[in-house]
């Protein structure tokens, strides 16, 4: 018999394997994090960096790492599977019931049923034929087959979403999933069986439910519940605008574009977000006598600089006269600022901030007095002042953008009814089909890597291994105040994704299979591999004057 060798990192040690044999016979149990020393049951392996299932079979020497739920991938895995036995259990119960998970909540996945509302005795159904299957520990199965076949299990299915994808990318042929004799697609492995999937819960929301994971920090309990009604509001209106437009989701999106009509594409979605900014220039001017300052949040590569230029436009649009400033001038000197649990500066904890003089200019300004601006120098490490004064006459408007501004700590001592915040972010509705939403945190991700590339002189690589410190401080500094906005604005453009393929996929490729930012690089190149880009002449198109301007160069803000 034909042997072959795998090096397993986690342990340091060498198989010698029969060619054809899984790779869950070298498995482990349990894997330990090296930060935490938590125990963490193996659900996946990467090969070659590159995400694989546990009966992934060996037929050529390879590098392995088994991965648990303390690695984004295991985690990525167990929520895939998680989806899968959801989907399984609302056809095993009600069969003439379409389920759509349509996007990510703080603890989990929204879904509901297509066209109608679900009842909690529903809900509770569908939890307790989850924990049966769990009990069951049903195995995950998949085989590559003919993607015209794919194309009419799915539509037999009503699942017409997945098969209009496979149609739209013209391959051959496509792996789908199995799970108790039921076709499914996740783009990805699952764990091997349900018996895996014991920690879930089911939460009503809204009409429908959130499909709960376990939480990192423990996985023996789920996310705890945090209810975010502005956000689904939110992501609802942008769902409905793109039913109208007639793109919900990828394949249709590809479809438009192999049409040629993304110039057409990029117009509406151009108009539509004008017309958003607009409204909120409008809701500032109608309360002009109270309002005198605006401040704007959002997370990493959400367009926050762009969105205050693009409402101050709106704003003298409407006789106001706006003024902007980032409130990144108002950080302490380095040697001031306070460090994190590593003992490195921590930029984006409130107290990185000076708020004794941020909160007694902005009293000093509404007072009707003048003050002198601060600039940071980010090369010395230290603020300056030159002179930049400033005071607020009548028809002023103050928009100030930053990562605290929703923070009820960052500025207590002024009147908070002078205050207008607004929470902007990619907010994106779009979905790879029925039950596969894409992931708002990676399109900010595909942004902020073209753009640092650009701009920055940053890596590829480098933004990649950033992502998770970037991710941290958001969870920490800007999610758990999305609700304190008066709005949200949603800076995602239906046509975004194309335009980020056409950049981002080169500086995905330069990664190299030894970096430690490979298997993140390769995922997302299996992501965008989905999606047919933008072309030159279309890209020529996208106005100076549009949010992903500040991505790919050429705005005139």
């Amino acid at each position: 018999m034909e042997k072959s060798l795998v090096l397993c990192v986690n342990n340091g040690q060498t198989y010698t394997m029969e060619v054809g044999q899984p790779l869950s016979q070298i498995a482990p149990e349990t894997v330990r994090d090296p930060k935490t020393g938590v125990e963490y049951p193996v659900l996946a392996a990467l090969v070659d960096h590159r995400l694989k299932p546990l009966d992934y079979e060996v037929y050529a020497p390879h590098e392995v790492e088994f991965i648990g739920y303390n690695h984004p991938e295991g985690r990525r895995t167990y929520a895939r599977s998680l989806s899968f036995l959801l989907q399984r259990a609302v056809r095993k119960l009600y069969p003439d019931k379409i389920l759509k998970i349509n996007h990510s909540l703080p603890s989990g996945l929204y879904c509901k049923f297509r066209a109608c509302r679900i009842s909690d005795e529903q809900i509770m159904a569908l939890r307790e034929e989850m924990r049966s299957m769990v009990a069951q520990d049903l195995p995950f199965s998949h085989r590559k087959m003919v993607s015209t076949e794919a194309e009419q299990i799915f539509d037999a299915q009503n699942q017409h979403l997945k098969a209009d994808l496979q149609r739209s990318l013209g391959r051959y042929s496509c792996t789908v999933w199995f799970l108790d004799g039921v076709a499914d697609n996740f783009y990805g492995p699952t764990v091997p069986s349900t018996g895996y999937l014991k920690v879930f819960d089911l939460m009503p929301f809204h009409h429908g439910f959130c499909l709960q994971y376990p939480a990192q920090e423990d996985i023996s309990r789920t996310i705890p519940r945090i209810k975010q009604m502005k956000l689904t509001t939110t992501l609802k209106e942008y769902g409905h605008w793109c039913k109208t437009t007639g793109i919900v989701s990828v394949g249709a999106l590809n479809k438009r574009l192999q049409e040629g009509r993304a110039i057409e594409l990029i117009n509406l979605c151009e108009a539509r977000q004008e017309r958003s900014f607009a409204q909120l220039a409008d809701k500032v001017e109608s309360e002009r006598e109270r309002i005198k300052i605006v401040f704007l949040a959002g997370p990493s590569s959400s367009g926050k600089t762009s969105s205050a230029l693009r409402l101050a436009q709106q704003c003298k649009a409407v006789g106001l006269n706006p003024k902007v400033i980032e409130l990144d001038n108002y950080f302490v000197s380095r040697d001031r600022t306070p460090l994190d649990e590593d003992g490195k500066p921590d930029f984006e904890a409130l107290e990185a901030m000076d708020l004794e003089l941020l909160g007694k200019q902005l009293n000093t300004l509404l007072e009707g007095g003048e003050v002198d601006i601060p600039r940071f120098d980010f090369i010395k490490g230290e603020p300056f002042f030159e002179g930049r004064m400033m005071h607020l006459e009548e028809n002023d408007i103050l928009i100030m953008e930053g990562i605290h501004a929703l923070d009820p700590g960052m500025v207590p001592s002024v009147d908070q009814s002078r205050i207008y915040r607004i929470y902007a972010s990619a907010l994106t509705s779009l979905k790879l089909d029925e039950n596969c939403c894409i992931s708002t945190s990676d399109n900010r991700l595909l942004r902020r890597m073209v753009r640092d590339n650009r701009v920055r002189g940053i890596s590829p690589e480098e933004t990649l291994m950033r992502w998770a410190s970037v991710r941290s401080g958001e969870n920490r500094h800007i999610f758990p105040f999305q609700e304190n906005a008066d709005a949200q604005f949603n800076s995602a453009l239906l046509y975004e994704l194309p335009l980020l393929r056409y950049y981002a996929e080169p500086l995905l490729r330069r990664i190299t299979p030894d970096s430690p930012a490979f298997a993140e690089a390769a995922r997302l190149l299996k992501f965008l591999g989905y999606i047919v880009p933008l072309q030159p002449s279309e890209i020529a198109a996208i106005p100076p004057t549009s949010i992903l301007r500040e991505f790919i160069g050429g705005q005139t803000l």
